[in-house]
């Protein structure tokens, strides 16, 4: 079965042909990064114009690097939340248009579930050779706006373990990077400086600042604290290069030390076969290693799957892919957009 995918939840523009869920014929992500570091950030209505402008083209180049035809599509997913509304109107209404014109079905796609499904997409050149996640599993997704932990025993099955009570890991990295003054985006260039420090002195232990709700009894996150910390460590302060480099390794450490600490407590109450790590920030380097570190060979006997980073940030493979995996076309009049869509509900 080959899917179309269409992502435009926040300032990409994504097209993806998948095939059974799996295997990625084509992935295709136009951004518009270079206008946001002109405003320091994302202006929605900026996004969603230009969003407008390339979408027909991302869709073109999708079919054209598979080597597809419209005929040989079986039906269309689309992300309908959360994000933005001007952006997933964009996506959203092409993607209504394409199926009725083509006379395909529609899927409507939670995209944060789309994050979680990417870990189900081909890794390698080898598909035979790689180990399917396997239920029941925990996941754990950690994005810009999102910091959420479920419990699924299958797809489109979970409960909902843990969340962020204020802000996500991602917006966290966001806004510290602003406070040391680092470029848009600010997670990107946060993790370089702490990469650069981490080069210098690798086995520097690392506990300036503290760990939020890490020995509490809950599931739940909070990295407002953190962002506060930080804040009264540096204010009326000029920081040398070699400060933020610091500043910017102990905040990494400190963001993972807690999603880290929280997840091996919930892999060790319900002993799932598969942790899953998703999201946009589920690219840092630091935090995948922190997680491989315990659970490549861990007594648990819990398999650990991230997906590889061009599939961790904003893309349509994964929601193509969540499209097989959660099939249920709805009526065109039906996919509506749900900017405020939580992790487990229905799109």
């Amino acid at each position: 079965m080959k899917i179309l995918g269409i992502e435009t939840s926040c300032d990409e523009t994504a097209a993806a042909i998948v095939e059974d869920g799996r295997v990625v014929l084509s992935n295709i992500v136009a951004s518009s990064q270079e206008l946001h570091i002109k405003t320091g950030g994302i202006i929605p209505e900026h996004a969603a114009r230009a969003q407008l402008e390339s979408m027909l083209h991302v869709v073109e180049e999708a079919f054209k690097a598979s080597g597809c035809n419209q005929e040989e599509i079986d039906a269309i997913a689309v992300t309908t939340g959360p994000g933005l509304i001007g952006s997933l109107l964009v996506g959203i209404e092409t993607a209504k248009t394409l199926a009725y014109l083509w006379n395909k079905p529609i899927v409507p796609v939670n995209h944060l579930i789309g994050h979680i499904t990417a870990c189900f997409l081909k890794q390698d050149s080898d598909i035979a050779a790689q180990k399917v996640p396997e239920f029941p599993a925990i996941a754990l997704v950690v994005s810009g706006g999102h910091t959420d932990m479920i419990l699924m025993t299958d797809h489109g099955k979970a409960k909902w373990l843990g969340g962020t009570r204020d802000d996500a890991s991602g917006e966290a990295f966001d806004k510290i990077a602003r406070l040391l003054s680092l470029p848009y985006p600010g997670g990107p260039s946060l993790s370089k400086r702490a990469d650069n420090y981490l080069l210098r002195y690798p086995d520097k232990k690392l506990n300036l600042f503290p760990r939020p709700m890490i020995g509490s009894g809950n599931y739940d996150f909070s990295f407002s604290g953190l962002k506060t910390s930080v804040f009264n460590n540096i204010k009326n302060r000029r920081l040398s290069d070699f400060e933020i480099d610091e500043y910017s390794a102990e905040v990494q450490a400190a963001i993972a030390d807690v999603l880290v600490t929280k997840t091996i407590r919930a892999v060790e109450k319900y002993k799932p076969k598969s942790l899953l790590l998703a999201g946009g920030v589920s690219a840092n380097r630091f935090l995948r290693d922190s997680f491989s570190e315990y659970f490549n060979g861990s007594p648990t006997g819990t398999s650990f799957y991230v997906p590889v980073v061009s599939y961790c940030t904003d893309n349509a493979s994964y929601i193509a892919a969540a499209g097989f995996y959660n099939y249920k076309p709805r009526m065109l009049d039906q996919v509506q957009v749900k900017p405020e869509m939580s992790i487990l509900e229905k799109p």
